[in-house]
């Protein structure tokens, strides 16, 4: 039960009931409670306020009352105590952060919908989270709200149980339908974020391909080495040779097939690919890259007069240059929620080599 009167906080009494200089109104709660207040610091905290402290009353009255109903007595003298001292307690927020968000909403008092806000989203759950959605709504709460749709999105089977769905159903099918083409629109998004993630995946493997193959042709590794070098039994493997070995294979398999022209293995057309994404990529003078079909490759290139080939070649070949560029920096790689796609995939989706 509301108390028909009550006293201003005791932080701020001897101020409102002191000085006659000071005009004090009256706020009127729902349960019959009036709470004294200054005009002047209600004025400066709410626009909303201040209109109607000014608006003249309807009986001519010595005593000013803005009545605050539809929300708890108690949960008025909270939203007063914070316009005098800016500050709410946890306790407060636990029991009043509903009714005090739509206060600072209809008042327009921002410092207070932040707090509320920020208490609201630390509060949610399954059970609240259809109600909370709904009142972020009305109160134009964009940050409650899409941790709310976030919430519903990753747990919607869970949601469909709760009695705020089911009331949700019954009587608000357009913010249904909002919640429904938001999961719609979430899901293409966790999609196009994981096939950029693939991809990023992808032109990371492709650089570090191109510098194994670099590697290989100019140094030698554990298995494969320029024509001109003889390789140590006992070299160690690279920092790279989880790469640097299936390179190796290839290469091997490579040299020592004969059939390669379109229609034969697959496996040599991958490695005539990466020759060639090497040629694109090169800098060095023809005379000193090590890496075998660097110069035809260019020369190859520049007589290729499929258009559509070439922009898509291209494209190829300013994604691994950018990957090649991050990776120099030493920023952390982009890692794919699923399991990347093979190089030869990868190649195979951008590029169509006629070998």
């Amino acid at each position: 039960m509301c108390r028909s009167t009550v006293s201003p906080p005791h932080h701020e009494s001897d101020h409102v009931s002191g000085g006659s200089d000071e005009t004090i109104v009256y706020i009127l709660t729902s349960g019959g409670r009036r709470i004294p207040a200054h005009a002047k610091i209600l004025a400066s905290v709410s626009p909303v306020l201040e209109s109607a402290i000014d608006t003249p009353g309807k009986h001519r009255s010595s005593e000013k009352t803005i009545p605050i109903l539809g929300v708890p007595c108690d949960a008025v003298e909270v939203f007063v105590r914070f316009i005098y001292s800016n500050r709410c307690t946890e306790e407060d927020m636990e029991k009043f952060g509903i009714h005090l968000l739509a206060l600072s909403h209809v008042y327009l008092i921002p410092q207070l919908k932040t707090r509320c806000t920020k208490a609201l989203i630390g509060r949610l759950a399954i059970e609240n989270v259809v109600d909370s959605l709904q009142l972020a709504r009305l109160c134009d709460a964009p940050d409650l709200y899409l941790k709310c749709m976030k919430l519903i999105s990753n747990s919607f089977k869970a949601v469909e149980e709760t009695e705020g769905w089911k009331f949700l159903q019954d009587n608000d099918p357009y913010l249904e339908l909002e919640i429904l083409k938001f999961i719609d629109e979430d899901e293409l998004r966790t999609k196009r974020t994981r096939k950029h993630l693939q991809e990023q995946s992808l032109y990371f493997q492709l650089s570090e391909a191109m510098d194994c193959l670099q590697h290989i042709c100019t140094e030698g590794c554990t298995s494969v080495g320029p024509h001109d070098k003889e390789l140590s039994k006992n070299m160690a493997p690279c920092r790279k040779f989880s790469i640097c070995e299936g390179l190796q294979n290839s290469i091997k398999h490579f040299a020592n097939r004969k059939k390669r022209v379109n229609g034969g293995c697959v496996r040599c057309k991958r490695m005539w690919q990466l020759f060639r994404l090497h040629s694109s990529i090169c800098e060095s003078p023809d005379s000193t890259c090590r890496v075998p079909l660097c110069r035809q490759f260019k020369i190859k290139g520049q007589q290729v007069k499929n258009k559509k080939e070439v922009a898509r070649w291209e494209l190829l070949v300013r994604k691994v240059v950018a990957a090649k560029a991050i990776s120099s920096l030493s920023l952390p790689k982009m890692e794919a929620q699923e399991k990347p796609r093979s190089l030869e995939d990868g190649l195979n989706n951008h590029v169509s080599v006629a070998c």
